[in-house]
Formats: C-alpha cells, sequence, structure tokens
C-alpha cells in the first residue's frame, strides 16, 4: 500500500468576507480512517483521487471511487470513512464567505444529492491543487487562493449546466436578464440590438416580452434608466451638462438635452440648477414670535 500522507494548509485569517478560503490539501489515508460523525462550520468539497471510502449524510451512505466529489455544508452531521482495504486518497477545500451559499446552491449538488462524479477528474483536480500551491499568509497570497477557488467553482458551475437538460427561459426571466445588461452597461455605446444579443434573442421577441412584462419598449426603458441616472448625476452638482451626458451613454450633449427636456418638462441646465435654488418660504403671515 502506497505511504499514508497529509499536506494541509489553514487559514488563521480573512481579509475577504465575500468568500474566504477555510483550509485546504491533499490527504492519503490509513485504512479505516473516519471523520465524524461531527459538524463543520464552513463548506467543504472532497474530491477522490484513488482508492474507496464511503460518506454518510441525514441517514445514508455513498460509497465513493475516484472521480467522485462529496460536499459538507454547514451544521450537516456527516461521518466520512476510508476503506479497510483500499484506502481513498483525496483533496479538499474548505470555504466560506457571504457569497459562499449561493454560490453553492449553483453547483452540481443537493441536501438529496450531495455527491457529484466529475467528467473532468483531472481538470477537477488541478483546480483544486492550484488553490493550495497558490498556499500563503501574505495577502497576495489569499487573493490567488481566492482567484483559483473562483475557477474551481465555474468548472463545477459548468458541469452542472452540461448534466441537466436546458429548460426553456420565460419571458420574464428574457426581461430581467435584459435589465441587467442595461444597467451594467448603459453608460457605453449600446443599442437595443446589443441588449438582444446578450439575452440570446431577436429584437423583435424582446420587444415584445418588454411590452408583456414591463409595458414600455427596450428602447424607451433604456432612454428612462439613462434619463434617471443622469438626474442623479446633475443633482450632485458636480459635473458639467457635457460630463452627465457622456457619462449616462449620450455623447451628442445637444440630443441628450432634447431627450432629458421631452422626459422631464425642462432641459438638464434648469433641472440642475432647481436643486441648486433655496426652498421657498410658505405663503401666509408668519408664526408670531414667543
Amino acid at each position: 500500500m502506497p505511504d499514508v500522507y497529509k499536506q494541509s494548509f489553514k487559514q488563521n485569517y480573512s481579509n475577504n468576507i465575500e468568500l474566504s478560503i477555510f483550509n485546504c490539501g491533499l490527504e492519503r489515508c490509513a485504512p479505516g480512517h473516519t471523520w465524524g460523525p461531527g459538524i463543520r462550520d464552513h463548506y467543504l468539497i472532497h474530491l477522490v483521487l484513488s482508492g474507496k471510502g464511503t460518506f454518510q449524510l441525514n441517514g445514508r451512505t455513498w460509497e465513493l471511487a475516484p472521480g467522485d466529489l462529496f460536499l459538507v455544508q454547514p451544521n450537516q452531521l456527516n461521518t466520512y470513512a476510508a476503506d479497510a482495504q483500499q484506502p481513498w486518497e483525496y483533496c479538499w477545500i474548505g470555504f466560506n464567505g457571504v457569497y459562499a451559499h449561493k454560490l453553492v446552491s449553483l453547483l452540481p449538488f443537493s441536501d438529496a444529492e450531495p455527491v457529484h462524479h466529475t467528467s473532468d477528474p483531472e481538470g477537477i483536480r488541478r483546480a483544486m491543487e492550484n488553490v493550495y500551491l497558490s498556499r500563503g499568509m501574505q495577502p497576495e497570497n489569499e487573493t490567488a487562493m481566492v482567484g483559483y477557488l473562483y475557477l474551481f467553482i465555474a468548472a463545477l458551475m459548468r458541469e452542472r449546466s452540461e448534466r441537466r437538460p436546458h429548460a426553456a427561459v420565460s419571458s420574464n426571466q428574457y426581461v430581467l436578464n435584459a435589465i441587467k445588461f442595461i444597467q451594467f452597461n448603459y453608460s457605453h455605446d449600446i443599442s437595443i440590438d446589443d441588449v438582444a444579443k446578450s439575452v440570446g434573442v431577436s429584437r423583435s421577441h424582446l420587444y415584445r416580452v418588454f411590452m408583456t412584462n414591463v409595458g414600455k419598449s427596450p428602447i424607451d426603458y433604456l432612454t428612462e434608466y439613462r434619463i434617471n441616472e443622469a438626474c442623479k448625476l446633475l443633482r450632485a452638482g458636480s459635473l458639467s451638462i457635457a460630463e452627465v451626458a457622456i457619462s449616462v451613454g449620450f455623447f451628442d450633449q445637444f440630443y441628450f438635452s432634447r431627450v432629458f427636456k421631452r422626459a422631464k418638462g425642462v432641459p438638464p441646465s434648469r433641472y440642475a440648477a432647481q436643486q441648486q435654488e433655496p426652498p421657498c418660504a410658505p405663503d401666509g403671515p408668519s408664526a408670531p414670535t414667543p
């Protein structure tokens, strides 16, 4: 039997609250080596590299072999053990953070099925090992480890999407995706053709789903969004009209002024001036001085 070994790294402090490494490593276990039953306070994913073992969760037991991954979520009572005859070798990554739950929900695991057999064991192994190889206590090490963790998670996301049949996208989802594209790109020189292409539909279909779900056309929504963002900048009072126009995706100041006046009833210069005017005194006699 190959020699038993364990190589691990534990992060004692993290500057990254969105997603952070708790620990990572590689291990070839002794025959029958067992962890648990116990719980973790973080997410933990193992990849079986060789040998065999078992994973127990929620009263069920899975027999695992090379290429299998298993997920442990926080506060789940679980046990895993190496086979007595062919003990496993595995690598693992433990992580946590504000984004962890959302990211894990997009992986090919579920509460009912916490085990997934990867279609690319070597690629997944390299992705996990890259996290370990980037280990260290300096900020640049932590940044590299989290970066490789994102790539590992992305690889598992792809496996999930490839494994599941593509469901029909609802018209509401097309609208939501289009709105997200607009919100991230309104300041650039984008057209409705660009918006439609970003969500994978024709311009005419995008028009129909917008009218059904939003009650206005995509171009009207884009224009309204740009004008509302321009209002925020004008109220701040730190930019010229030309600078505001460019900042919200209008590269012709005079056209911007015409569109703004049509939407708000006053030209942008007057709108900006109104934000600086002191409030009017109330009508009628002033209250007597006590």
